[in-house]
Parts: structure tokens; C-alpha cells; sequence
């Protein structure tokens, strides 16, 4: 991924961050700008951090609230992604298996940041991977896919699919830019909800498995 197609940390100032929500361009090069947080299925946020706070990753002074949307996962059976994602922290992020860059160093990063937490905690935690490319994701990739990531973990991760339509719903109702370019461009952030359904940080491509590990631990502790 080019530096144009993420947001750049250095020198941000403390408060007031405007991070607009990006499309991360695999294998290319396309940003996004967004209107307006919405969940109600409007559009997507122009989004406010705040950077040096508790936590490593970017501080969201109004939470995200956890969406709720079904899909279908790995094995072929519907998913309900917020029945399902209660009982520990989640982390959510939309990308596609095709992608050479961004989407498998997320992965990659989280299975690192879960082996290094308490394994209690990264046994309870969810990680949900949604396809942004429906027409090549099918459950049996993104099993395969998915299972590259989480070897050797408590956890396993949830890969979900479904139409194009469900999909875009989906994303729509987590708050992230709907992706472009047949799912190759694509929201970068990765968001980490509580058990009490909020947001209250996510992360960008900056960010490392130990600022991952860190606020995850932060997170189950609220």
C-alpha cells in the first residue's frame, strides 16, 4: 500500500485529529473521503481522533457503536455478527483474500498481538474478517484463507460472506466507507468493540501488534 493511501501519524497534533476514513488501495492507490458517521445505513464519517490518550491505537472521542448485520460464515450457516460477538472484546475488519498487502499484515498482526495477551483473553475475543469481494470469497476460502492467520491460537477467526448487497450493508453499518474497485479498495481500519458494544478505538496501518495487544487488554479490562 502506497504512503498516499493511509493516514500518516507523524506529528499529529494531540486533539482534534481528522482522520478521514480510508480506502485502502490493494495493489493500487485510492483514498476516500467520508460525510457522516451514520449507522442508521446513511453515510460514513469524516472521522475525529485524538492521538497520545490511553490507548495506542486512534481514540474515537464518540464511540462507534457495534453493528448489526448476518452473514455467512466459513462453514455455510448464517452468522448474526452482533448476537454472536457479546461475550468478549471483537475486532471487525473488512478486506478481501486477494489482497497482496494490507489485509494479510492485519491479519497477521492480530494473530501475533493474540499470542502475546494472556491466553484467556485472546480465547474470548473475537476476530471477524468480512469479505469485501463476495464473488471470489466463498465460505471454503475464506475458511482457507483465515486459517493461515490463526493456527496455534485460542481463538479462531470468523471469516463471513454473502451477496454484494449484504455485504455493502454491512459495511455501511459498522460506519466504513463502502469499498470500491470490485472490494480491492477497501476500508484500512481495523475497529476493537468492548462488551459493552462500543468502539471506543481502532486501528490504522501504524499501528503494531504490540499497540493491538495493548489496548485489547485495556479494552477487556472497562
Amino acid at each position: 500500500m502506497s504512503a498516499a493511501s493511509r493516514t500518516a501519524r507523524t506529528g499529529l497534533p494531540a486533539l482534534g485529529l481528522v482522520a478521514g476514513l480510508l480506502l485502502a488501495g490493494c495493489g493500487g492507490d485510492a483514498d476516500a473521503a467520508a460525510e457522516e458517521h451514520d449507522h442508521s445505513g446513511g453515510g460514513v464519517a469524516s472521522l475525529e481522533t485524538t492521538d497520545g490518550g490511553v490507548y495506542e491505537g486512534l481514540e474515537l472521542p464518540e464511540p462507534f457503536l457495534k453493528p448489526e448485520f448476518t452473514l455467512t460464515d466459513t462453514s455455510g450457516a448464517e452468522y448474526d455478527f452482533g448476537a454472536r460477538t457479546g461475550a468478549g472484546p471483537t475486532l471487525l475488519f473488512f478486506g478481501y483474500t486477494n489482497c497482496p498487502d494490507v489485509c494479510p499484515t492485519t491479519m497477521a498482526e492480530i494473530g501475533v498481538a493474540l499470542g502475546t495477551v494472556d491466553p484467556a483473553l485472546a480465547a474470548e475475543t473475537s476476530v471477524v474478517f468480512v469479505t469485501t469481494d463476495p464473488a471470489r470469497d466463498t465460505p471454503e476460502v475464506l475458511g482457507e484463507y483465515l486459517g493461515r492467520f490463526d493456527a496455534g491460537l485460542p481463538t479462531r477467526f470468523v471469516g463471513l460472506t454473502g451477496d454484494q448487497a449484504q455485504v455493502e450493508q454491512a459495511q455501511l453499518a459498522a460506519g466504513v466507507p463502502l469499498a470500491q474497485d470490485d472490494g480491492q479498495s477497501h476500508s484500512t481500519y481495523l475497529l476493537l468493540y468492548g462488551t459493552d458494544g462500543e468502539a471506543d478505538v481502532l486501528f490504522d496501518a501504524e499501528n503494531s501488534p504490540s499497540d493491538i495487544a495493548h489496548d485489547l487488554a485495556l479494552v477487556a479490562a472497562e
